[in-house]
């Protein structure tokens, strides 16, 4: 997709008249910039925003980039998690972006998507993998194209201010998986927050700088992969005091962190899922409440 469109782009992909959609922008539903030469153009994640919020339906999708017929499909998310992984499975680029965007413009949110339909997606081809039913090769083109997908959401979010609170975080050296990490700074993107993955087999030493040079309001540590446990308890221990010294929460997610393994961390909340994370997200954003003051006697 275009990071910019035009009106007239998006009336066609609409199916309504250009004078039509100027009359929604005059009127701030959709916000526009003005090029050099005095163009009116339009942010695609506000079009995408907009359709969602008006509950609209694209005629022509394809115009702005998307799949054709993406938007008419307003299956549950059990079914997009499904159509998910038989699209993944036989590495349809296309269907896989028509599952995903189609959830997206029936108004479901990040969270939704990534926990409901991605990562259920990936743990039945996980199971599919274990019984033999599918192909390493298979998992992996499936990894890399919902990578490429969770990239074009990103596009569609509205830009994060940028004195917004700062989250950052990753997968420490050994632990190469980029997915769950990926969706961590989509959904907190969307609550609002400035994230940022700094990536993934990250040495332990070079996050604790990051959290030094950085001071983040909130690091996340995703752990899908672990091979040596003292290692980890060790370098995750590293990474604690210095969040700690600098009062940075810390949150840890991922399938790997048994329940004996966390008794050996410092954390400030785990989350098995997206929802939590949110959840536990949005508490650091309120403000908090000035004590009222005492009356004088």
């Amino acid at each position: 997709m275009e990071d910019l469109v035009s009106p007239k782009q998006v009336a066609r992909a609409m199916g309504v008249s250009e004078s039509s959609l100027k009359r929604w922008c005059d009127k701030g539903l959709i916000p526009t910039i003005r090029t050099a030469g005095g163009h009116r153009k339009l942010p695609i994640g506000a079009v995408l925003n907009f359709l969602r919020e008006k509950g609209k339906q694209l005629v022509r999708p394809e115009i702005l980039g998307l799949p054709a017929i993406s938007g008419r499909g307003r299956n549950t998310l059990d079914c997009a998690a499904q159509r998910l992984v038989t699209a993944l499975a036989a590495s349809d680029d296309e269907q896989a972006r028509r599952v995903l965007f189609d959830q997206f413009l029936a108004g479901q949110s990040m969270i939704a998507i990534c926990d409901q339909v991605i990562a259920e997606a990936f743990h039945q081809i996980g199971g599919q993998w274990e019984c033999g039913e599918i192909e390493v090769y298979q998992e992996r083109r499936g990894c890399e194209i919902v990578h490429r997908l969770i990239h074009e959401f990103n596009l569609t979010l509205p830009k994060v201010p940028l004195d917004s609170p700062l989250a950052i975080g990753g997968t420490l050296e050994g632990d190469y998986y980029q997915l769950p990490t990926a969706m961590v700074e989509l959904v907190l993107r969307e609550q609002g927050w400035n994230a940022q993955s700094l990536g993934t087999n990250l040495p332990s030493a070079t996050i604790r700088e990051s959290l030094r040079e950085l001071r983040p309001q909130l690091f996340w540590l995703s752990v899908s992969r672990l091979d040596d446990v003292a290692r980890f308890t060790a370098d995750f221990q590293k990474l604690a005091a210095t969040a700690q010294e600098f009062q940075i929460p810390v949150v840890i997610g991922g399938r790997e962190l048994t329940l004996e393994i966390r008794k050996q961390l410092r954390f400030n909340a785990h989350c098995d899922n997206l929802r939590q994370l949110a959840d536990f997200s949005a508490t650091l954003l309120r403000p908090v409440p000035t004590p009222a003051p005492t009356a004088k006697t």
